[in-house]
Protein backbone atom coordinates (compact mmCIF):
# COMPACT_ATOMS: atom_id res chain seq x y z
CA UNK A 1 0.00 0.00 0.00
CA UNK A 2 1.51 3.26 -1.10
CA UNK A 3 2.03 6.02 1.44
CA UNK A 4 0.18 4.19 4.19
CA UNK A 5 0.21 7.10 6.65
CA UNK A 6 -1.52 9.47 4.23
CA UNK A 7 -4.08 6.80 3.40
CA UNK A 8 -4.68 6.20 7.10
CA UNK A 9 -5.18 9.92 7.81
CA UNK A 10 -7.60 10.26 4.91
CA UNK A 11 -9.47 7.08 5.86
CA UNK A 12 -9.89 8.15 9.49
CA UNK A 13 -11.50 11.45 8.45
CA UNK A 14 -14.63 9.51 7.49
CA UNK A 15 -17.19 8.26 9.97
CA UNK A 16 -17.30 4.54 10.77
CA UNK A 17 -20.20 3.70 8.41
CA UNK A 18 -18.37 5.35 5.51
CA UNK A 19 -15.15 3.51 6.39
CA UNK A 20 -17.00 0.22 6.43
CA UNK A 21 -18.51 1.14 3.08
CA UNK A 22 -14.98 1.65 1.76
CA UNK A 23 -13.95 -1.75 3.10
CA UNK A 24 -17.00 -3.32 1.42
CA UNK A 25 -16.02 -1.63 -1.85
CA UNK A 26 -12.49 -3.05 -1.58
CA UNK A 27 -13.88 -6.55 -1.05
CA UNK A 28 -16.10 -6.14 -4.08
CA UNK A 29 -13.06 -5.02 -6.10
CA UNK A 30 -11.21 -8.16 -5.00
CA UNK A 31 -14.05 -10.20 -6.47
CA UNK A 32 -14.11 -8.20 -9.69
CA UNK A 33 -10.35 -7.93 -10.20
CA UNK A 34 -9.85 -11.67 -9.55
CA UNK A 35 -11.42 -12.43 -12.93
CA UNK A 36 -8.34 -11.26 -14.85
CA UNK A 37 -4.89 -12.82 -14.65
CA UNK A 38 -3.08 -9.48 -14.97
CA UNK A 39 -4.61 -8.15 -11.72
CA UNK A 40 -2.65 -10.27 -9.24
CA UNK A 41 -0.67 -7.32 -7.83
CA UNK A 42 -3.77 -5.14 -7.63
CA UNK A 43 -5.67 -7.78 -5.67
CA UNK A 44 -2.68 -8.36 -3.40
CA UNK A 45 -2.64 -4.62 -2.68
CA UNK A 46 -6.40 -4.62 -1.98
CA UNK A 47 -5.93 -7.45 0.52
CA UNK A 48 -3.26 -5.46 2.33
CA UNK A 49 -5.28 -2.25 2.30
CA UNK A 50 -8.42 -4.02 3.51
CA UNK A 51 -6.57 -5.53 6.47
CA UNK A 52 -5.42 -2.05 7.42
CA UNK A 53 -8.93 -0.64 7.04
CA UNK A 54 -10.11 -3.23 9.57
CA UNK A 55 -7.22 -2.46 11.93
CA UNK A 56 -8.04 1.25 11.79
CA UNK A 57 -11.80 0.80 12.30
CA UNK A 58 -12.69 -2.29 14.34
CA UNK A 59 -11.97 -0.71 17.74
CA UNK A 60 -14.53 2.01 17.02
CA UNK A 61 -17.37 -0.43 16.34
CA UNK A 62 -19.71 -2.43 18.57
CA UNK A 63 -18.19 -5.59 19.99
CA UNK A 64 -20.18 -7.92 17.70
CA UNK A 65 -19.17 -5.91 14.64
CA UNK A 66 -15.54 -5.82 15.76
CA UNK A 67 -15.60 -9.61 16.17
CA UNK A 68 -16.87 -10.08 12.62
CA UNK A 69 -14.28 -7.66 11.30
CA UNK A 70 -11.50 -9.56 13.09
CA UNK A 71 -12.82 -12.80 11.58
CA UNK A 72 -12.67 -11.16 8.15
CA UNK A 73 -9.16 -9.90 8.84
CA UNK A 74 -8.06 -13.47 9.59
CA UNK A 75 -9.53 -14.62 6.25
CA UNK A 76 -7.71 -11.81 4.45
CA UNK A 77 -4.42 -12.66 6.17
CA UNK A 78 -4.76 -16.31 5.16
CA UNK A 79 -5.50 -15.33 1.58
CA UNK A 80 -2.54 -12.94 1.53
CA UNK A 81 -0.20 -15.56 2.98
CA UNK A 82 -1.22 -18.07 0.29
CA UNK A 83 -1.82 -15.57 -2.49
CA UNK A 84 0.65 -16.93 -5.06
CA UNK A 85 -0.81 -20.43 -4.72
CA UNK A 86 -4.39 -19.15 -4.75
CA UNK A 87 -3.79 -16.99 -7.81
CA UNK A 88 -2.28 -19.92 -9.74
CA UNK A 89 -5.46 -21.98 -9.29
CA UNK A 90 -8.54 -20.79 -11.17
CA UNK A 91 -10.83 -22.70 -8.82
CA UNK A 92 -9.17 -21.31 -5.69
CA UNK A 93 -9.30 -17.81 -7.12
CA UNK A 94 -13.02 -18.21 -7.89
CA UNK A 95 -13.64 -19.41 -4.34
CA UNK A 96 -11.84 -16.38 -2.88
CA UNK A 97 -13.78 -14.09 -5.22
CA UNK A 98 -17.09 -15.61 -4.08
CA UNK A 99 -16.13 -15.28 -0.43
CA UNK A 100 -14.94 -11.70 -0.94
CA UNK A 101 -18.28 -10.62 -2.40
CA UNK A 102 -20.13 -12.37 0.45
CA UNK A 103 -17.98 -10.50 2.95
CA UNK A 104 -18.55 -7.28 1.02
CA UNK A 105 -22.31 -7.67 1.42
CA UNK A 106 -21.95 -8.46 5.12
CA UNK A 107 -19.69 -5.47 5.81
CA UNK A 108 -22.12 -3.23 3.95
CA UNK A 109 -24.92 -4.54 6.20
CA UNK A 110 -22.77 -3.89 9.27
CA UNK A 111 -22.11 -0.34 8.09
CA UNK A 112 -25.76 0.62 8.32
CA UNK A 113 -25.48 2.44 4.99
CA UNK A 114 -28.28 0.33 3.52
CA UNK A 115 -30.89 1.60 6.00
Amino acid sequence: MKDRENIRKRYLKDDVPTRLGGLAANLSRIQSFSRHDENQKAVDSLLDESMHFIEWTAAETAMDTAAELVELQIHLARWKHNWSRIWASASQRRLVAEQAVQWSRRVLELSGLLR
